[in-house]
């Protein structure tokens, strides 16, 4: 595979991507080229066995490599010059292992910079309030690495039979043990079919397992499909993409779940028109003119080590979502649950008092000594009692 480095015309400089033109600039000149965008090239493929089987591997300009840490495969233009895995933070990032993958059809290109990320991670921590207090300073640019992530995207025409259970409720007097009635609500079900049709377009499914799930879900979504540009090495210029592991045999699989959770969904609200609950849906979905992408989405990525744990941050590279992992505070964490504790025991204490309320009134009022020092609270009103034998007035 040749690799590509994009030399400025002007300086001799190496040219990177810039988020906010959108092209090619020279760090040191400003020199800007622009990136061409065939909207032609993005192709949405014909989904099929043979697909599925068998991807047809074309000639990329930039190199798969793999980092000698944690093993992920990762996409690295030759300029870039990232020096830390960007999933464990591995210093000696690539390995010298070369593999081939399917080229990308497109790409949504970063919208965030680094200047963003850091007011980004500064804000999130700060409100980490459990979070140690050195943590805060912790953030270092250099360790923060933009990476593109593959993704599957799906489109279908889906056209769904289905059966279900429609239950109508009504209410019914219910005669109880003691001799007394009782209002009860009962359910008749009836047997009920139907159709619903749904046309899926680009249902994203992540190409990679090396990011934790929760971790990406917690800072989608992305905007596709206006946002999309046609591929080209260009983009990875400073910026560094991994190469898909998930099969699109296995990206099909999961996105027929994602679609078929939205269309029992659909099923559920069409026969809640016409009864008052549903259960036992059963679908017969019909797939027509599937179609697949491979894209690259960006997601900027930062490992760091606290108290010898490593932990993960995610930035959406398009919107600035934040998603991470961070540590607690041992001390916080007591301090909460010393003031919940707290709380507790003063709740039990005042009603413990109410409770004996009424019975100091009825002592008053028939001159008993009751010796205390305790303040009740009663009628509204907090009142110091002390008590000593009173006598009668004739």
């Amino acid at each position: 595979m040749a690799d590509k480095v994009y030399y400025c015309s002007n300086c001799g400089g190496i040219m990177e991507f810039n988020v906010k033109s959108q092209s090619l600039k020279c760090p040191n000149c400003d020199t800007e080229v622009t990136i061409a965008n065939d909207k032609n090239k993005i192709v949405e493929h014909d989904l099929n066995r043979r697909a599925m089987q068998k991807l047809s591997v074309s000639e990329k300009k930039s190199s798969t490599m793999q980092c000698k840490g944690c093993g992920a495969r990762v996409e690295v233009s030759s300029d870039c010059t990232a020096t830390e895995c960007p999933y464990c933070g591995s210093k000696y990032v690539l390995a010298d292992k070369q593999e081939e993958a399917v080229l990308p059809d497109g790409v949504v290109p970063f919208k965030v910079d680094k200047n963003q990320v850091k007011e980004t991670f500064s804000k999130w921590i700060s409100k980490r309030w459990l979070a140690p207090g050195k943590l805060k300073n912790l953030y270092e640019r250099d360790k923060i690495q933009g990476i593109y992530v593959p993704y599957w995207t799906f489109d279908a025409d889906v056209k769904c039979d289905y059966s279900a259970q429609g239950g109508k409720n009504r209410e019914k007097q219910v005669k109880k043990s003691d001799g007394s009635t009782t209002t009860e609500t009962v359910t008749d079900w009836y047997s009920t079919f139907g159709t619903v049709n749904k046309f899926f377009d680009d249902v994203l499914i992540r190409g990679s397992k090396n990011l934790k799930e929760s971790q990406l879900k917690g800072i989608e979504n992305y905007e596709v499909k206006n946002s999309l540009v046609s591929y080209s090495p260009e983009y990875l210029s400073g910026y560094s993409a991994e190469c898909y592991t998930v099969s699109l045999e296995q990206a099909h699989k999961d996105a027929v779940r994602v679609m078929e959770h939205e269309l029992e969904n659909l099923v559920r609200q069409d026969v809640l028109k016409r009864y008052d609950e549903v259960r036992d849906i059963s679908l017969s979905p019909k797939y027509q003119e599937e179609t697949y992408k491979h894209i690259l989405i960006p997601v900027y990525s930062t490992a760091y080590s606290y108290a010898n744990k490593n932990y993960t941050v995610l930035i959406n590279g398009q919107t600035g979502k934040i998603k991470g992992a961070y540590p607690k505070s041992p001390v916080k964490i007591a301090i909460i649950i010393a003031i919940i504790v707290a709380i507790i025991v003063s709740i039990f204490v005042v009603r413990a008092h109410a409770s004996e309320l009424p019975v100091i009134e009825d002592n008053v009022q028939q001159g008993i000594v009751v010796e205390t020092d305790d303040i009740a609270f009663y009628d509204e009103q907090y009142i110091d009692v002390t008590y000593r034998e009173v006598d009668e007035e004739p």
